[in-house]
C-alpha cells in the first residue's frame, strides 16, 4: 500500500494494480465500458476512465498505482472529457431505452443519465440483428466497440470467436458462430443492450430481483446470480467470486427453462389399475408408509433399499440415508456416484486417506504443468476447462491422455492419444522411466511414502518400449511426458475416462503413485484433482450416501462407528455394510429386495445394462421414485413424489473442490411440488420417527456436529462464497496434505497388469467408449427441458473413424444398429477423426440410443463395484 492524493486528500492504495482497479479495491468506481479486472492487460479501449494524473489526462486503467501520485477524479476537464465521450457514444447508438430489456443494467444510459447526456443525432445505416444463435442476438447498432466481449472471448474463455471490425462505418464485435460454444460470458459482461439473451419472457433487468445461488450442473459448482420475476427464473449471471471467477458454460447461463417447464410434476401420482393418477400428499406418505412397515415387518428392513442423489444438497442427502438406517433399519443406500467417482474415493482413500480433490480450482490459470487423463474438461466441466486453457495461453505445459481427440488437444505440448484399456500401462510406463532416470523425488519418497522397493521391483517390467505397443503411442513420447510430469510442479487432472472402469481403483491408484514420487502433493500447482461429474456428488459421499459409509467416511461394520451413530440418533442400527448399486439392482431382480425409494435418480438411464435394469423394476413389489419429471425410472413406480428443483430451496452443495455452497430459494414452489428434505423430514413423522429440525440450516447444525471436516458450520459462515473443508477454527483448507498425508504415509501401489473391460471377439470385432457433450447433461430432466441445448445437441450418436465407416460402407447421418453381448440399440453415425480405427464414441445422455443398454454390470470394480462403462465390444450394422 502507498500513499497517493485523491481529490486533495491523502488515501492509501495497492501499488501492484492499476489506478482504476486500486479505486475499485476501496469502493471508488470510476466509469468504463471495456474494463475487466480478471484480464492479465488493461487494453484501455473505451476511455472513460480517464481522470486528472499529475496533472496530465490518463487513462486510469493503464497507469500503475506509484508513490506520490496526485489524481483528480472530478476536476472539470475530467467531467468535460467524460461528456464528450459519452455524447459520442450516444450519437452512434441505436437509443430505444423504452422497450430496451437492458434498460436498468445498460451502462451508457447510466452514465447519460449521471451526466445528463442526451441523443443529438439519428442513427444512421442500421445494421440487421444478428439472431442465429439459439441462445443470444447481437445488436450491432447498440455496440460501444468497447472490445470488452472480445477480450474475454479471447483471453478469459479462450474460444476466439469475436473479433473487432467496421461495417457501413460503424465499428462493432463481429462473432464466427463456428468457434462460439455458446457459454454467454460476453453477453453476461457486455456493458450495453448489444449482446442480450433470448427469452420466453418480456422483461426488463430493472424489474427483476436477485437472488444468488449455486449452479445445479456439473461439479464445479459456479456461483450465479439468478433473476426472477413472478415466480419464474428469467435469467443468469456469473458472481465473480470463487470458483468461476465470473464465468459461466452454455448450461450455466442458458440452461435454467427446466424450472419453471410446463411439464414439471406438480402433484402426487399413485398407480391405480395399471396408470398413475393424481392423488394428495396424505395418500401418498400413507401408502408408502405402510407399505415400508408391511415389507419390513415380513421380510426385514434389508428387503428395502434406497437410492440418494448427487443432485440433492447436502441436507437431503444426509436425510435420505438417515431415514434409511434410523427409520427403515437398513444400510441399503448408495447414489450415482457408484457409478461415476466411487473409483476415486476408494483410490485415493487406500492411496492417501482422504478420496477428494486436493488442489483448489483457483489455482489452475497460474499453473506450471498439467497432466489431463481420461478427462475432456471443455465439455464436461467446462469452466475448469477455460481455465485450463487460459494457464495454456499464459505458458503452462500441458499433456492430453485420451483415446479420443477432444477440444484442447491440437493445442497440447503432447497429445497422447492411447488405445482404450492401456490407462494403466501408461502410467506404468512413466513410473518406470521416473525410477530408472532417477527423476523422483527422492527427500519426498523417503519421508512420505511407502513400499517404494516393491514398486521399484514390480515396475521394472513396464519400459517404454513394451508399454508402447500396449498404448499405441512412441516410446519418445512416454518417455517426454515422464520427464516433464517428474520435473513439476505438475497438477493432474482425471475423470471418468479413468474412475468408469472395473479397474478404476487401480488406475486411480497409480496416479496417486506418481503424484507420491515426484512429490506433486500438498503444495500450490500440484495434486491429484478428479473433476466430480455431477453438482454435489462430493456433498453426497461425505454424507454418507453409501451402503459402507456413515456420514464423515466412517465405516457402518465398525463398532465404536455404530455406538456413535446409535447414540447421536437415538436408535438401533443395522450392523451389517449394506448392498452397492449395482448388487440392490440385481437383488431386485431375483426379488430378495421388495421395495425401492430413488430420489432424485434415473437408474433406467444412468446405470450400467439397462435391459436388466427394467427387469429388476418390473419385478419389484413397490417403487417410489422422486423427481422433477416423469422419466424412464417413474414408468416402472407405484408412487411417484413431485419434488422441487434447486431454485426453490435452500440448502449446501458441495463443490469438486471441496468447497461447501449455499443454495439459495429464488421463486415458490413450483405447483404443490415440494423441497427432498420436506418430504423426508413427512416420511420420518409417518414412520413413527418424527424429527426435530425447523429449517434446513437445522440440518446442517447436526452435520457440523457429525463431520469432523464440516465442523463449526453453518450458513453465515459460508454467505459469501462457501468454505473448503476440512474446516478448521472456522476457517477452510485450499491445499490438503500441507502438513504430511493423512493415512500416514502415502502408499505406492506396485505396478500390475490389471486391465478392464471387454475384449475384441469375431461377433463383437469393435471397442464402444462413452462420455458426455457440452450441450447436454440430464435430458429428462435438466437440458433436455432446454429449447438452445436441444437444438444444439438433439438426439443420439456414434462416432466412427473414415477409414472403419468406409469399410463398413455407412456414411455421415446414417442410421446404425450397435449390439454388444447384452443389447442392441439404434442411433446416427457421426463419421469423424476423432476416434481411432475400429473405436467408437457415444454420448451417454440420450434415451433414444442409450449405449448403457450395452455397457457391462456383470463385471465390477473388487472394492468400489463400479460397472464397466469405458471399454465394450460391440458390432455395428447400417440399417
Amino acid at each position: 500500500m502507498v500513499k497517493v492524493i485523491l481529490n486533495n486528500e491523502s488515501i492509501l492504495l495497492d501499488e501492484t494494480l492499476s489506478v482504476l482497479d486500486a479505486l475499485n479495491k476501496v469502493g471508488i468506481e470510476l466509469p468504463n465500458f471495456c474494463h475487466d479486472s480478471r484480464l492479465d492487460k488493461n487494453f484501455g479501449i473505451c476511455g472513460l476512465c480517464t481522470i486528472n494524473i499529475n496533472g496530465i489526462l490518463k487513462k486510469a486503467c493503464q497507469t500503475q498505482v506509484s508513490e506520490g501520485l496526485i489524481l483528480n477524479t472530478e476536476t472539470d476537464d475530467v467531467i468535460n472529457f467524460r461528456k464528450n465521450l459519452l455524447q459520442d457514444y450516444i450519437d452512434n447508438h441505436h437509443e430505444n431505452c423504452l422497450i430496451c430489456p437492458k434498460t436498468g443494467d445498460c451502462r451508457l444510459q447510466k452514465y447519460c443519465f449521471q451526466y445528463e447526456i442526451v441523443k443529438k443525432k439519428a442513427t444512421e445505416n442500421l445494421l440487421p440483428i444478428d439472431d442465429s444463435n439459439p441462445f443470444y442476438y447481437i445488436d450491432s447498432n447498440k455496440c460501444v466497440a468497447c472490445g470488452r466481449c472480445f477480450q474475454i472471448c479471447a483471453n478469459l474463455q479462450c474460444n476466439h470467436a469475436i473479433k473487432m471490425g467496421i461495417t457501413d462505418n460503424r465499428r462493432h464485435s463481429i462473432f464466427d458462430q463456428t468457434k462460439c460454444v455458446s457459454c454467454g460470458n460476453c453477453v453476461s459482461k457486455c456493458p450495453t443492450g448489444a449482446l442480450m439473451p433470448k427469452s420466453k419472457v418480456k422483461f426488463r433487468v430493472c424489474d427483476t430481483e436477485k437472488t444468488n445461488s449455486t449452479c445445479i450442473y456439473c461439479g464445479v459448482g459456479c456461483q450465479i446470480e439468478f433473476r426472477t420475476m413472478n415466480g419464474q427464473v428469467v435469467g443468469a449471471t456469473p458472481r465473480d467470486i470463487a470458483p468461476n471467477r465470473g464465468l459461466l458454460c452454455v448450461k450455466g447461463k442458458f440452461g435454467f427453462s427446466f424450472i419453471n417447464h410446463k411439464n414439471r410434476l406438480k402433484t402426487p401420482l399413485i398407480r391405480k389399475d395399471g396408470v398413475l393418477v393424481e392423488a394428495t400428499w396424505e395418500e401418498a406418505y400413507t401408502l408408502i408408509s405402510n407399505k415400508f412397515k408391511e415389507i419390513k415387518k415380513e421380510f426385514g428392513a434389508d428387503a428395502i433399499g434406497g437410492f440418494s442423489s448427487a443432485k440433492c444438497t447436502n441436507e437431503e442427502n444426509y436425510l435420505f440415508q438417515k431415514f434409511m438406517r434410523a427409520a427403515i433399519g437398513t444400510n441399503n443406500i448408495d447414489h450415482c456416484a457408484r457409478f461415476c467417482h466411487s473409483t476415486t474415493g476408494s483410490g485415493l482413500g487406500l492411496s492417501l486417506g482422504i478420496g477428494a480433490m486436493s488442489n483448489s480450482i483457483g489455482e489452475i490459470i497460474d499453473n506450471k504443468t498439467i497432466f489431463m487423463l481420461g478427462s475432456n474438461a471443455r465439455e464436461t466441466h467446462p469452466v475448469i476447462g477455460t481455465m485450463i486453457k487460459r494457464a495454456k495461453q499464459r505458458g503452462a505445459k500441458l499433456v492430453i491422455v485420451d483415446p479420443r481427440k477432444i477440444d484442447m488437444s491440437e493445442i497440447a505440448d503432447y497429445f497422447l492419444q492411447i488405445n482404450l484399456k492401456s490407462n494403466s500401462a501408461l502410467l506404468n510406463g512413466m513410473i518406470n522411466v521416473i525410477i530408472t532416470e532417477k527423476l523422483y523425488n527422492k527427500e519426498f519418497v523417503l519421508k512420505n511414502t511407502e513400499r517404494f522397493d516393491e514398486l521399484v521391483e514390480s515396475s521394472k517390467k513396464y519400459t517404454p518400449e513394451y508399454v508402447a505397443e500396449i498404448c499405441g503411442i512412441s516410446t519418445e513420447n512416454i518417455r517426454d511426458v515422464a520427464r516433464l510430469y517428474a520435473s513439476g510442479p505438475t497438477a493432474t487432472y482425471f475423470t471418468m475416462g479413468v474412475t468408469q472402469h472395473t479397474n478404476g481403483t487401480y488406475e486411480v491408484q497409480e496416479i496417486a503413485t506418481l503424484a507420491l514420487l515426484c512429490g506433486n502433493l500438498g503444495i500450490e500447482n500440484t495434486g491429484l484433482n478428479p473433476l466430480r461429474g455431477q453438482n454435489n456428488v462430493q456433498g453426497a459421499g461425505d454424507m454418507g450416501a453409501y451402503p459402507n459409509k456413515y456420514p464423515g467416511n466412517k465405516k457402518v461394520d465398525d463398532i465404536e462407528n455404530i455406538r456413535y451413530f446409535e447414540n447421536f440418533w437415538g436408535v438401533k442400527l443395522n450392523r451389517q455394510i449394506g448392498k452397492f448399486g449395482p448388487a440392490m439392482i440385481e437383488a431386485a431382480k431375483n426379488g430378495n429386495i421388495k421395495a425401492l425409494y430413488i430420489m432424485g435418480e434415473n437408474p433406467m438411464l444412468s446405470d450400467a445394462d439397462l435391459n436388466q435394469v427394467k427387469i429388476a423394476l418390473s419385478k419389484v413389489d413397490f417403487l417410489v421414485v422422486q423427481d422433477l419429471f416423469l422419466t424412464e425410472t417413474t414408468e416402472f413406480a407405484d408412487v411417484v413424489l413431485p419434488a422441487c428443483s434447486f431454485a426453490e430451496k435452500d440448502g449446501t452443495f458441495t463443490n469438486t473442490e471441496r468447497r461447501i455452497q449455499r443454495v439459495r430459494k429464488a421463486i415458490k414452489t413450483i405447483g404443490d411440488s415440494k423441497p427432498d428434505y420436506e418430504i423426508l423430514l413427512n416420511l420420518f413423522k409417518y414412520m413413527d420417527l418424527p424429527q426435530n429440525y425447523s429449517t434446513p440450516e437445522d440440518i446442517t447444525i447436526e452435520i457440523s456436529k457429525i463431520i469432523e471436516n464440516y465442523s463449526g458450520l453453518n450458513y453465515s459462515l459460508i454467505e459469501n462464497e462457501g468454505i473448503q473443508w476440512p474446516i478448521v477454527n472456522n476457517l477452510g483448507t485450499d491445499i490438503l496434505y500441507k502438513n504430511g498425508i493423512k493415512r500416514g504415509k502415502g502408499l505406492l501401489f506396485e505396478s500390475d497388469d490389471i486391465v478392464s473391460g471387454e475384449n475384441k471377439t469375431q461377433n463383437y470385432p469393435y471397442l464402444l467408449t462413452t462420455g458426455r457433450v457440452l450441450y447436454q447433461y440430464h435430458t429428462r430432466t435438466l437440458s433436455g427441458k432446454v429449447d438452445g441445448l436441444n437444438e444444439k445437441s438433439p438426439h443420439s450418436f456414434i462416432e466412427i473413424n473414415p477409414v472403419t465407416a468406409t469399410k463398413l460402407s455407412i456414411s455421415d447421418g446414417d442410421r446404425v444398429k450397435v449390439i454388444s453381448l447384452r443389447g442392441e440399440i439404434e442411433t446416427y453415425a457421426n463419421v469423424t477423426d476423432k476416434v481411432k480405427e475400429d473405436i467408437f464414441f457415444m454420448p451417454f445422455h440420450f434415451i433414444d440410443g442409450a449405449p448403457n443398454y450395452l455397457t457391462d454390470a456383470s463385471h465390477l470394480d473388487s472394492v468400489a463395484h463400479m460397472p464397466e462403462f469405458k471399454t465394450i465390444a460391440v458390432n455395428i450394422q447400417k440399417i
